[in-house]
C-alpha cells in the first residue's frame, strides 16, 4: 500500500508502507502529535501581509525537504559503488524531522527567546529535544535502538562530515532545494528561478580536500557540479540572494514581526510579573503556560501560529495600553511606518562617490544616535523599533569552513574549483545589508527625530 500526497510543489509525494519498513515509520512518525503540529506554523510568518498566498506550512515544507533529499540519495546511489543504508536512512529521516521545533511565526519567536533567554524558543533545541525523548523518538527507534539519537546529532551537525549529510546540510541541500522553490511558488514572486532539474542531472559525487589553514588532513565526499552547469549554479545562488530582498527581509513582515516581537515579549514580562489580568489572557492560554513553564517542552508545543491569532481579540481589550495597541495593530495589519535608512544613506553617499565602508560608517553612526535617543524615552512600548540584517549571495569560504559549505563545479578541463573561481557575477554579487527604522505611523514628532539624526549624519558623511 502507498499512501500519497499531493504537493502543490512535488505533485505525488508517496510512502510505500507496506514494503518498505522504513517508508512506513517515516509515516508514523508524521502521524505524531509534534509533526502534526508543523501544520498550525507557517513557513513563512508573517509574509502573507504582502503575499496572500504565502500560507504554506512547516509540515508541508518538511515533507517536500524528504522528497527531495531522496532524489539527492538517487544521485549518490549512481556515483557511490557501495551505498550505506543505516546512514543513507539517518540523513532522511533527519530531512524529514529537521524542523520540528519551529515556535510560532519562526524566527520572529526565536528573537524574543532570545531577549529572555527562554532555551525553549529555539528551534534547533526544541528539535532536538523531540527527537530523541518524545513519541517520534520511539516511532524512529523502531529502526533499531539509537536511530533517533543518530538522526539528531545528524541535524545537529555532531559527528564526522560524508556525502549523507551534506544531503541535509551543504551548500546543496534538500532544504534550500525545497524553500527556494516553494517560497517563490507559493508567494508568486517571478524571482528567485532555478533550473531544479538540470542542476540534479549535473550532481555528481567527488571527493574534495578539507584542511586547516594551506594543510591538507583528509578528503571528504560531496556534491559537485559537471562543467554544463555553471549557469544553473550561478542562478541557484542568485535565486536564493533574490528571495531576501523581495520576500524574507520585505520591510512589512519585517514591521509586522518587530509589533509581534514587542507584543510577546511585553505579554510573557506582565504574566512573569504576576500581572496576568493585564494581558487579557485567559489563565489556560497556551501564552499564558509557556511564559509561566518556559522551560517545559509541552508548554513549548502548546504554541502556533494558531495560539496566536486567536489570542489577539482578546489581548486587543487587554488593560494594558502597550499590548492592546501592538495586539490591534497585528490584527488589522496596521503597520509602522518604514524608514529604510540604509537606502537613504547609500543613495546619498553613493552620488557623492563614497565607497561601501562610508555607508557602514555612517550607518553605524545614526544606530548609536537612536539607540541613544531610544535608551532616554521612558515608555512601556518603544517608539522606534530598530532593524538591521545582512545576507551574503555566497559566502567566502576559508579552507577551515571545509568543502560542503561551498558550491564546487568542474571546469572544462576537468579541474574542481570552488563556483565563485569560475562564476565572475557569483563573484562579484555584494552582500545584501539593511538597517531601516519603524515609527508608528500618528507619531510625528518621533518621525522628525529620526529623519533629523539620519540626515544629520549624511550630512556630515558628505562633508
Amino acid at each position: 500500500m502507498r499512501q500519497r500526497i499531493r504537493d502543490p510543489l512535488h505533485d505525488l509525494i508517496e510512502f510505500d508502507t507496506e514494503r518498505d519498513e522504513f517508508e512506513g515509520v517515516l509515516w508514523k512518525a508524521i502521524q505524531t502529535k509534534p509533526f502534526q503540529r508543523l501544520r498550525r506554523v507557517k513557513q513563512l510568518g508573517f509574509s502573507d501581509l504582502v503575499y496572500p498566498g504565502a500560507t504554506h506550512s512547516r509540515l508541508a515544507h518538511s515533507i517536500g525537504v524528504f522528497h527531495t533529499a531522496r532524489m539527492l540519495m538517487d544521485v549518490i546511489g549512481r556515483h557511490v559503488p557501495k551505498v550505506e543504508d543505516s546512514k543513507m536512512r539517518q540523513a532522511l529521516a533527519a530531512a524529514l524531522v529537521h524542523d520540528l521545533g519551529h515556535g510560532p511565526f519562526s524566527h520572529a519567536f526565536e528573537s524574543v527567546g532570545k531577549r529572555l533567554g527562554l532555551k525553549m524558543a529555539d528551534h534547533e533545541h526544541v528539535s532536538d529535544v523531540l527527537i530523541r525523548d518524545s513519541e517520534v523518538a520511539t516511532v524512529l527507534n523502531e529502526l533499531g535502538s539509537g536511530f533517533a539519537n543518530d538522526v539528531a546529532d545528524i541535524i545537529r551537525g555532531r559527528g564526522k562530515k560524508n556525502v549523507y549529510r551534506a544531503v541535509v546540510s551543504s551548500q546543496f541541500d534538500a532544504d534550500r532545494l525545497d524553500y527556494m522553490r516553494r517560497d517563490r511558488l507559493m508567494t508568486g514572486t517571478q524571482h528567485a528561478g532555478i533550473d531544479f532539474k538540470w542542476l540534479i542531472a549535473n550532481l555528481q559525487i567527488a571527493s574534495v580536500p578539507f584542511g586547516v589553514d594551506e594543510s591538507s588532513i583528509g578528503e571528504i565526499e560531496t556534491f559537485v557540479l559537471g562543467p554544463k552547469a555553471t549557469f544553473g549554479a550561478e542562478a541557484y545562488v542568485l535565486g536564493l540572494f533574490q528571495l531576501y530582498p523581495t520576500v524574507y527581509f520585505h520591510k512589512a513582515t519585517r514591521g509586522a514581526e518587530k509589533i509581534f516581537g514587542e507584543l510577546l515579549y511585553r505579554t510573557i514580562m506582565l504574566i512573569q510579573n504576576d500581572s496576568l489580568g493585564a494581558t487579557g489572557l485567559p489563565i489556560n492560554h497556551p501564552i499564558v503556560r509557556f511564559a509561566r513553564h518556559p522551560d517545559d517542552v509541552e508548554s513549548a508545543l502548546g504554541l502556533d501560529d494558531t495560539s496566536v491569532w486567536g489570542a489577539l481579540p482578546l489581548m486587543s481589550e487587554a488593560a494594558d495600553g502597550a499590548i492592546a495597541s501592538l495586539a490591534q495593530s497585528l490584527r488589522y495589519r496596521e503597520l509602522g511606518k518604514c524608514v529604510d535608512i540604509r537606502e537613504k544613506v547609500a543613495h546619498a553617499i553613493e552620488d557623492s562617490g563614497k565607497a561601501d565602508d562610508e555607508i557602514d560608517a555612517c550607518c553605524a553612526k545614526i544606530k548609536e544616535k537612536l539607540t541613544d535617543w531610544l535608551g532616554s524615552q521612558d515608555a512601556n512600548m518603544p517608539p522606534i523599533h530598530l532593524d538591521e540584517a545582512q545576507r551574503s549571495p555566497y559566502k567566502v569560504v576559508e579552507e577551515t569552513q571545509g568543502p560542503l559549505d561551498r558550491i564546487n563545479i568542474y571546469t572544462n578541463g576537468g579541474k574542481l574549483v570552488d563556483l565563485k573561481q569560475r562564476s565572475a557575477v557569483v563573484a562579484a554579487v555584494k552582500p545584501f545589508k539593511l538597517f531601516r527604522v519603524y515609527c508608528k505611523r500618528s507619531d510625528m514628532e518621533t518621525q522628525k527625530i529620526v529623519e533629523a539624526i539620519v540626515d544629520g549624519e549624511i550630512g556630515n558623511a558628505r562633508q
